[in-house]
């Protein structure tokens, strides 16, 4: 089927020319068929999966696993198994860890292949029959009717009163009407193809038939079914940040270790047995094994608050700080920034504008007249009449909501009648016109409780308008009007009435065309959602820019986006203006852009690629199919929970479970004070380790005793990271914290001070420990004694510290209180330090023994000197700043 023209631009003697099918209702015979599903396949998605195995092994992929399991290594070999096991624990656990993020990663593939539909009617042979939708090949002719997923992509040839929704796909709300006439242009948007159907969309009207044009991979669900599966996520800033900080601190131990082996092997310092276990002693002690411990709990804990208190549901930790750091929300406009239920906000009836407040389905509101509740004329009630009859829309209260089961516009009239004039119906149906697409206008004949008979009509305008009956008709005056209310981005649907002959029982075309009563106009808009107004001033002090990509109009979505506050200044570009574009250009506009209408599948995906080329950290908001590709391709994905589809739900992270985008401005402030406490995390455990490390070292410098075993740094790393770090995951917000801008891709993740303050505090507390020891080992005390001061000074040491780590103003200011758990987790930590001392299995296994008093006076000591030195440190910071 070779072609100069695309199929949507071919009329249907063009298309029996390239198929050579002289009449489309004989379809292809049987062996043609055949022939072409052996060499072009079934019309069926593939999917690969990863092994598990292989998502396993990638958790050991981290420099601090590698030093790890060496460390387990040569212990192992030296014989200090009770060493080498625990060590190697810390590598299992923090690998189980990583797999269960990963793995707990949905297939999205796999829901785009149940949308397929399984079952197909088409002609072959000259004859209707059903078929599995796999057996369907390129130059069938497939029959469909209301209730029909459609199988593949067609060219329509055949409609009778043909509608197909298609929103998942395009974003359009509305079912879209089908025709068959070629349409002109080389470029035209999906949303635009009247006379084309597309997998996996459904029918909901009428009934026609179409020409497969592509399957499997080629159709357009298919094209996004591959670029979900090609999409790589990259990695997420905070994780980016974490694999950096651990790989840099990683080497640095390393070769450190290296220089101190070196030199205590020069100095023949130690045997070569104890040396080793001296340097690995030292790597244990400096690497930061508790950091994605720490990271993995504070991130389930926002996961599990976002849950609880947010209704949403964040399916990868590293996706809820992800938010933190957004620079862009990308969203959908339809259902997400507005209410996808249309609804009537003008009414226009001679030269009267009548206002209607209330929005949505639900009948509350009432029709206002220059401030004023308005008094229902007579012209009025049968305006409100006919938009009520000339309908085949039902609304509906259930489930404690009120939904349409139909067309949203006429909806909006059903809804507008009952704010008025409630359930009644006062009149009684003899015939339907049924909305067509040939004539663009539905009617309905009816007859009144007195036996008087009306024909209701109603359409776009300029069908109606040009049908009245009125010599003195202004036309100019009523095109204005609706040119007007377009340019704010409303659908004007105009309605018409006429009186009929008691002996008319049935409606023809002629008794419309040829003139009808003008009645009036009705304006009508999806509505924003109120609390996304609100929601997108919080974002937009916080530096965090929404643009608005959406299957709409660029006039209609430019007009919503000014309604909610998108931005100072809106700019809008078409999915076919951004297709011209250069790389370089698409760039600049994905920035300069506020708002991208008529969009395509892919145009979303290159919007998103666009941003993020330009060093932004990008959040995409969706529920359709059409929204996959960039959920997945996003920074954070978030879809809708209530009217998302499956598809888009698993291409996310983050799944809105009441469908609010005004939580995602709660998220971002959420994801920015984990970010925060995570990074205080990192501030308080780094100089811990460090500390451990130093002691080591200066023991190996000085040949002196190694004063810590393996398992006593490890306990102090390991425990305390998830107790009394875990205090740091309840601290609240800071003030002020989205008055300030997202972080910068790629900024350092540490200021000079966060350095600075890390080295004096590690010199600090390894300083202190040592003095301990000394004095200790002066006075005879024993090795294990002294050791078990030494923990316990380490240990105390971090319970101070946390004090002043934990928030930016000082210790004991009034905000000391303001994290409780804080206290309890201290709480458990002393405790765990008591059991660690004098319980004998624990003494057996990390080499500890009974100290008294004085030993813990000495802990209690160092720990209040680091507190004091750092605090002077803030103060002369809070004074200078």
């Amino acid at each position: 089927m070779k072609m100069d023209k695309k199929y949507y631009q071919q009329n249907l003697e063009e298309l029996k020319k390239q198929t050579q099918l002289n009449d489309f209702k004989n379809g292809l015979n049987t062996e043609e068929a055949q022939k072409r599903l052996e060499q072009f396949g079934p019309n069926k998605l593939e999917s690969k999966k990863t092994p598990k195995w292989k998502i396993f092994f990638r958790q050991f992929k981290s420099m601090v696993i590698y030093v790890l399991l060496a460390a387990t290594l040569i212990t192992l070999l030296m014989g200090h198994y009770s060493d080498s096991i625990i060590i190697g624990m810390v590598v299992i656990i923090n690998a189980l860890i990583g797999y269960y993020q990963e793995n707990n990663a949905s297939n999205a593939l796999e829901k785009i292949k149940e949308m397929l539909s399984t079952d197909a009617t088409v002609y072959r042979d000259g004859a209707r029959k059903d078929i599995p939708a796999e057996d369907i090949v390129v130059g069938d002719v497939v029959f469909l009717e209301a209730g029909d997923n459609v199988p593949a992509d067609l060219r329509i040839v055949d409609s009778d009163n043909l509608r197909i929704q298609e929103s998942a796909l395009t974003g359009e709300a509305n079912s879209v009407e089908k025709t068959v006439e070629a349409l002109d242009g080389d470029k035209i948007a999906l949303a635009e193809q009247t006379n084309m159907a597309f997998a996996s969309t459904a029918v909901t009207n009428g009934s026609g038939s179409g020409l497969v044009i592509a399957t499997a991979e080629k159709t357009e669900i298919g094209k996004i079914s591959q670029e979900v599966s090609s999409v790589k996520k990259r990695k997420t800033p905070l994780i980016q940040i974490i694999d950096r900080l651990g790989t840099n601190v990683s080497y640095v131990i390393v070769v450190a270790s290296i220089i101190i082996f070196l030199i205590g092997l020069f100095f023949e310092t130690y045997s070569l047995s104890v040396l080793t276990l001296a340097v690995v002693s030292m790597m244990v002690g400096a690497i930061p094994e508790g950091l994605p411990a720490t990271t993995s709990v504070i991130l389930a804990k926002g996961v599990s608050d976002m849950a609880k208190n947010h209704n949403t549901i964040v399916k990868t930790l590293p996706a809820v700080e992800t938010l933190g750091s957004v620079d862009v929300v990308a969203t959908d406009k339809t259902g997400t920034l507005t209410k996808n239920e249309m609804t009537v906000t003008d009414i226009l009836i001679d030269d009267k504008t009548y206002s209607v407040s209330g929005t949505g389905y639900e009948p509350t509101g009432q029709i206002s007249l220059n401030g004023k509740k308005a008094e229902i004329t007579s012209k009025l009630k049968l305006f409100l009449e006919a938009g009520f009859q000339a309908n085949d829309t039902d609304l509906l209260f259930e489930d404690n909501k009120w939904n349409i089961n139909g067309e949203p516009t006429d909806g909006a009239f059903l809804t507008l009648y009952q704010k008025v004039l409630g359930n009644t119906d006062d009149y009684q149906e003899l015939d339907i016109l049924p909305f067509d697409s040939d004539y663009r206008y539905m009617a309905k004949l009816v007859k009144n409780k007195s036996g008087k008979r009306l024909l209701f009509a109603k359409s776009s305008p300029d069908k109606l308008l040009n049908m009245s009956n009125d010599p003195n008709f202004d036309y100019d005056y009523w095109l204005e009007k609706v040119t007007k209310y377009s340019e704010q981005g409303k659908r004007v649907i105009a309605v018409s009435y006429e009186d009929v002959p008691d002996d008319v029982n049935e409606i023809t075309h002629e008794q419309i065309t040829n003139g009808m009563n003008f009645l009036g106009l009705a304006a009508i808009i999806d509505p924003p959602r109120e609390e996304v107004i609100d929601a997108l001033k919080v974002m937009n002090d916080a530096g965090v820019q929404v643009k608005m990509i959406t299957g709409d109009s660029a006039m209609t979505a430019k007009a919503i986006g000014e309604q909610l506050g998108l931005a100072k200044e809106i700019n809008a570009i078409t999915g076919l203006e951004w297709d011209q574009l250069s790389d370089n250009e698409k760039i600049k506009a994905a920035d300069k852009n506020q708002v991208f209408a008529r969009t395509t599948p892919s145009n979303k995906l290159e919007i998103i690629d666009a941003l993020q080329k330009n060093n932004k950290v990008t959040a995409m908001t969706g529920d359709g199919v059409n929204d996959a590709p960039a959920l997945k391709k996003s920074d954070i994905g978030v879809a809708m929970g209530i009217k998302g589809t499956d598809v888009a739900k698993d291409s996310a992270d983050m799944v809105l479970t009441d469908d609010n985008f005004a939580t995602m401005s709660t998220a971002i402030k959420e994801g920015r004070r984990i970010f925060d406490n995570i990074k205080k995390s990192i501030l308080y455990l780094l100089p811990i380790s460090f500390s451990e490390g130093l002691i080591v070292a200066y023991a190996v410098l000085t040949k002196s005793e190694i004063p810590l075993h393996p398992t006593q740094l490890l306990w102090i790393n390991m425990v305390s990271a998830i107790t009394i770090q875990f205090a740091l995951i309840f601290e609240p917000a800071e003030d002020g914290i989205m008055k300030r801008s997202p972080r910068k891709t790629g900024s350092k993740f540490m200021s000079r001070h966060d350095v600075f303050q890390m080295a004096y505090v590690a010199i600090l507390i390894s300083g202190v420990s040592l003095i301990v020891d000394a004095w200790l080992n002066s006075q005879g005390v024993g090795e294990v004694i002294s050791s078990t001061t030494m923990v316990n000074v380490l240990v105390i040491g971090k319970i101070f510290y946390l004090f002043n780590i934990r928030t930016k103003k000082l210790a004991f200011s009034k905000d000391f209180f303001s994290n409780p758990k804080a206290f309890l987790f201290i709480g458990l930590m002393i405790v765990l330090q008591l059991i660690l001392t004098y319980v004998p299995f624990m003494q057996s296994v990390f080499y500890t023994g009974n100290i008294g008093l004085k030993e813990w006076g000495f802990a209690i000591i160092g720990g209040f000197i680091v507190l004091v030195v750092a605090e002077i440190d803030k103060m002369i910071r809070m004074k200078l700043n």
